[in-house]
């Protein structure tokens, strides 16, 4: 295969969606939802009846399309009939299907959901919905082990124009104009992040992609990962342009192995179309992206605790500063974002940063993706501008709480977030308001509780994650959080009095301002919050404890 171009990925662009207009498919959600829900038998037999009947149909495995309630999910497009998605799809309602939709051109009845174009894809009718997809633009809409369909729909053209027109300082810019804010947690100014490292002495530098997603019920970036991966890897090329790094990591937990032989594959067909490695695209930019494999511990999540286990270390932070772009991986300066992060970079430097910052707030600029589970009716990932509100993600898009109860509260950001009661539900999503409340961003959990829920008992869950997670280095989290759990059982056992609400206040306060990293310093919000909000519940379970 020749290397590639600028000129050469037009061609194949073209060429790509000339192709796919022509083209009848059946596509067919294959990421981990998909497959757990036995999408790899449906592929199988409706593969055999189009060989069988020897339809013009090409079966496609996709990824996914954040409708994890439904899966497995089957969309079809033939002449002659209208565009239509199917969910919980088995193999018996796929033959169905062929039947009926793709050779007698009827759509089969009381099957269909609403069609892709309801979900937002920018540039596409989104007939009301509240959602807008930028980072799961492509998931369900492309083939993620062909390199052509990801081209098809526009991948690495931010990278031809960071390469072509901008230069360094030129994409560094366009990040400044697009507000973007690193979507892992912290959210801090990504083109600040990449200045910094940009403007570290040295020439040996590194880029990171942390994908070591741990928090329970968070599956964000392997959505991305297993329906997109060249849009992780277009971003983290653009990064390492920007700020002088050769090599690059993909940090992926052991625990996602389809994440991980996607992005592998997505790797080997960059580097021989000569997205990857020496000269890209006729330039003088040189880089070449690796994988490594997660130790499996929810603090390699951190960033300097990675960087320890890239380097065949134990996965323990170490106090900052030194921060990375002054001493990171192997003590050259280092630069990490998560896989959200860079799915951005792309569409960024293609359409403009003054175009992404047109959504949402003034401080927490474009799209957030939030993977919500729980006590909700339709469980997945969605990609909302930021400053909707919580209600608007839970009831609007996802149906409200499943079942015959009430919401009660909406839990954010994973061990380290809080759980924000029902009456505030009509907060606007922002990095800023849900601080204020008591949690965090995070980067993307939100799990939906309903009135049969016991606020201790969740926070008993999460100081138990947390004390299981704890590397252990430092005391206040090591013993701060095992005192913190043990308490919490007293509480719910009903042996507890009303000092030890003030123990474990103080024990919090400790934890949050001596803790060495970020694990024991966020641990208490759950504890916290649940405090703040539902106190009464304490209260019922605590003898002796003040009217």
């Amino acid at each position: 295969m020749a290397k590639m171009t600028f000129e050469e990925l037009d061609r194949v662009r073209e060429e790509q969606r000339e192709r796919t207009a022509k083209t009848s498919w059946i596509r067919i959600g294959t990421s981990t939802c998909g497959v757990a829900a036995g999408a790899e038998a449906v592929v199988r037999a409706v593969s055999d009846e189009v060989r069988r009947r020897d339809l013009p149909v090409e079966v496609q495995r996709v990824g996914c399309l954040g409708l994890c309630y439904a899966e497995p999910l089957m969309e079809v497009n033939v002449a002659g009939a209208p565009r239509t998605l199917y969910g919980e799809v088995g193999v018996e309602t796929a033959l169905r299907i062929v039947e009926e939709h793709v050779v007698n051109g009827r759509p089969v009845a009381g099957l269909a959901m609403p069609g892709v174009e309801s979900l937002g894809v920018p540039d596409v009718p989104s007939n009301g919905t509240k959602q807008v997809r930028i980072v799961l633009r492509n998931c369900g809409m492309l083939d993620p082990t062909k390199i052509e369909d990801a081209i098809g729909r526009d991948a690495y053209q931010g990278l031809k124009r960071a390469l072509s027109e901008l230069g360094p300082e030129g994409v560094i810019a366009e990040m400044k104009a697009s507000g973007l804010r690193g979507r892992g947690g912290a959210g801090y100014p990504t083109w600040l992040k990449w200045k910094f490292l940009r403007e570290a002495p040295g020439t040996e530098k590194y880029m990171i992609c942390n994908a070591d997603e741990g928090d329970p019920g968070a599956y964000m970036d392997r959505g991305v990962l297993e329906g997109d991966p060249h849009a992780v890897i277009e971003g983290m090329l653009i990064a390492c342009f920007a700020t002088g790094c050769s090599t690059g990591y993909f940090y992926i937990r052991a625990e996602y192995p389809l994440a991980i032989d996607r992005i592998e594959g997505a790797l080997r067909q960059a580097r021989r179309m000569g997205l990857l490695g020496k000269n890209i695209m006729g330039t003088d930019f040189c880089c070449d992206l690796e994988v490594r494999l997660g130790a499996g511990a929810f603090v390699c999540g951190e960033e300097t605790a990675l960087m320890h286990s890239i380097e065949g270390r134990r996965g323990t932070p170490r106090p900052r500063p030194p921060f990375p772009a002054q001493h990171g991986l192997w003590g050259k300066p280092t630069n990490i974002n998560n896989v959200e992060t860079f799915a951005n970079i792309g569409p960024i430097m293609a359409r403009g940063g003054a175009w992404f910052g047109g959504y949402g707030t003034e401080t927490s600029r474009g799209t957030k993706v939030f993977a919500v589970t729980g006590k909700v009716r339709h469980s997945g990932l969605v990609e909302i501008p930021m400053g909707t509100t919580l209600r608007e993600v839970v009831v609007d898009i996802c149906g409200g709480v499943a079942g015959n109860h009430r919401i009660k509260a909406v839990q954010t950001g994973g061990p380290s977030g809080g759980v924000i009661p029902a009456p505030l539900l009509d907060t606007p999503i922002s990095y800023e308001t849900l601080q204020a409340l008591g949690s965090i961003m995070g980067s993307g959990g939100m799990i939906v509780m309903d009135e049969t829920d016991s606020m201790i008992d969740i926070a008993l869950f999460y100081t138990g994650f947390c004390v299981e997670e704890s590397c252990g280095k430092c005391a206040p989290c090591r013993l701060g959080g095992k005192q913190m759990h043990l308490l919490l059982e007293k509480i719910r056992s009903g042996k507890a009095s009303w000092s030890d609400i003030g123990t474990m206040r103080r024990l919090c306060t400790t934890m949050q301002k001596a803790s060495l990293c970020g694990l024991g310093q966020t641990a208490p919000n759950p504890v916290l919050s649940t405090l703040r909000y539902f106190e009464d519940e304490y209260r019922a379970v605590i003898v002796g404890a003040p009217a």
